[in-house]
């Protein structure tokens, strides 16, 4: 489904989800003001079409004694796709690693990292992530508060924009 192809209801579907992924499909339908047939048929459409990636519930990492959070600014000795892409492999499978982004710039990649302690991500550091192959370079950043944690896509940002093109 072409994003200029979803419609008014679509849109508020997605937006509703995103706000809260756990509402019955007749809370969603009554929110979106169509019945509750149609609503699960577009809401799957979403899904098929890989609009809707999943649903997840949002974990306080610090409840669950998560206290350190680093951004890691990773440079590669080579850029050379192969490499580029063992890099991001890797970084799939550690488990400390929660995002990896790939940066156009004087570094290659940003990684968010967690860990219970420093002495956990220090391992991690000193182990896996300056020892993987064809790293040249990190430096790091200690996570002090965050000021605001939004995942999520901007709709007031993406309505404006498609009441424009309507």
């Amino acid at each position: 489904m072409a994003v200029s192809k979803l419609d008014p209801i679509d849109r508020h579907i997605l937006a509703e989800l995103q706000g809260d992924g756990r509402m019955t499909n007749v809370e969603l339908s009554r929110r979106v003001g169509i019945s509750a047939p149609p609503c699960l048929r577009r809401v799957r459409t979403l899904e098929e079409t890989g609009l809707i990636e999943g649903y997840h519930a949002k974990i306080n990492a610090r409840e669950l004694g998560f206290e350190v959070q680093v951004f890691a600014m990773v440079g590669l000795s080579s850029q050379a796709e192969r490499d580029l892409s063992a890099f991001e492999a890797k970084c799939r499978a550690w488990s400390l690693v929660r995002e990896c982004h790939m940066l156009n710039g004087e570094i290659d990649f940003i990684l968010k990292c967690v860990a219970p302690d420093l002495s956990t991500f220090q391992t991690f550091l000193t182990e896996e992530l300056t020892a993987a192959p064809n790293v040249a370079s990190v430096k790091t950043s200690l996570v002090i508060r965050c000021a605001k944690d939004e995942p999520a896509v901007p709709f007031d940002v993406y309505e404006a924009r498609a009441r424009a093109r309507d």
